[in-house]
């Protein structure tokens, strides 16, 4: 069997990436190990290229000006590529992200499987703004287009069904985590320290950690805050995330923070480790692979309690999840981790646990390689 991805951004040589592009390398990964043969390709590069090992074809698709209808032209120029490459490599099927509806307008020569990790739509509806119009048209075109469409939680299944006031199946299937690449190490905890990572953005509860934080250090003054990830131009107020962060912060929580800006996979994973407690308190998500990273390490972990989060998380087993704007409750629950170690500890075993025995590779990679048959009509795969 051979599957194909389409993206715009895949993980290579460790360069820091977002999460589809981490959900999509694992499960690669492990597919691979399944004698699945992949192609991945990734559109929008400064240079057109074709990288092969073993199994794995990487091809980086050159970005394409146009004078007018780019937004069309440029997918048919895709739609076109990809159908040269279905045909000579016998691939089964492609899965595509939602995000902005890239696979709108596209004709392939095998199944379209639509990936539902979040769509601008999506993330729009949570956040309560307005979408631009375009982006709805190709997100809803892309949708309806798919043969298939899984969703990496039920939660945006059935939002994303809701918001496009359409009713098709979508079949839920997690974002894995290979706990073979996430080894906990607790020797080197920095006690009182809090750590965020992700994009600095107000979706991510970003804002309301500022008021958390705050809170924290009137109770405990030697609580340090590091914050880990890209700055964002807040859709608000139009300024920097990271600036507007710093100016909710008192004087003395601002003297405790400690940013250190986009780092690489193995920086943020080191970082982790590190941290007495990990706190993401994000209004939006669909499934997100920060949160898998941070239990996988066994870490104790605070999140938000919307939607997605029950499909994860356990409240008081794996971690403890709150409404964002509950600061009462996360700083004292923080502060309670901060405190008892021992609850910490029990909090990250039980989360470690929990992965391995809902989301490992073996388990997802045996669900996607059903569907996967299913849309190809193989009867049975053996590697």
């Amino acid at each position: 069997m051979h599957i194909g991805f389409l993206t715009s951004e895949y993980p290579e040589n460790n360069q820091p990436t977002g999460g589809i592009a981490s959900s999509i390398y694992h499960l690669a990964q492990a597919l691979l190990k399944a004698g699945i043969k992949i192609s991945i390709f990734i559109y929008d590069q400064d240079e057109k290229s074709v990288t092969e090992n073993d199994h794995l074809k990487i091809y980086k698709i050159k970005r394409r000006h146009y004078k007018f209808g780019g937004f069309y032209f440029y997918r048919k120029h895709l739609q076109n590529y990809l159908n040269s490459v279905i045909q000579q490599e016998k691939i089964d099927c492609i899965e595509i992200p939602d995000w902005t509806g890239i696979s709108a307008f596209m004709k392939l020569k095998c199944p379209i499987i639509l990936k539902l990790h979040g769509s601008d739509a999506y993330f729009c509806h949570l956040e309560g703004r307005k979408q631009k119009a375009k982006n709805r048209f190709f997100e809803k075109k892309a949708y309806k287009n798919a043969d298939a469409i899984i969703a990496v939680s039920d939660f945006v299944g059935r939002k994303t069904n809701e918001i496009f006031e359409l009713n098709k199946e979508c079949k839920v299937i997690h974002n894995l985590i290979p706990l073979d690449r996430f080894i906990p190490n607790h020797q080197n905890i920095k006690p009182n320290t809090i750590l965020y990572f992700g994009s600095i953005i107000r979706k991510k509860g970003v804002l309301e950690l500022a008021e958390i934080f705050n809170l924290i250090i009137e109770k405990n003054p030697e609580t340090q805050l590091i914050l880990a990830g890209r700055d964002v131009i807040d859709i608000v107020e139009k300024e920097s995330t990271l600036s507007l962060f710093r100016k909710k912060l008192s004087k003395s929580a601002l003297r405790h923070l400690d940013y250190r800006g986009i780092l690489n996979y193995d920086e943020i994973q080191e970082l982790i480790k590190e941290a007495h407690v990990v706190v993401l308190p994000s209004f939006a998500e669909a499934f997100p692979m920060t949160w898998l990273e941070t239990m996988a390490l066994e870490k104790a972990f605070i999140s938000s309690n919307i939607g997605w989060a029950n499909e994860i998380m356990i409240d008081g087993k794996t971690g403890f999840t709150f409404h964002p704007k509950d600061h009462v409750a996360f700083s004292e629950k923080i502060l309670d981790l901060l405190s008892d170690n021992q609850l910490a500890t029990q909090l990250g075993e039980n989360a470690r646990k929990h992965l391995q025995e809902n989301f490992s590779p073996k388990i997802i990679a045996e669900k996607n390689i059903k569907l996967y048959q299913k849309l190809a009509k193989i009867d049975s795969y053996s590697n």
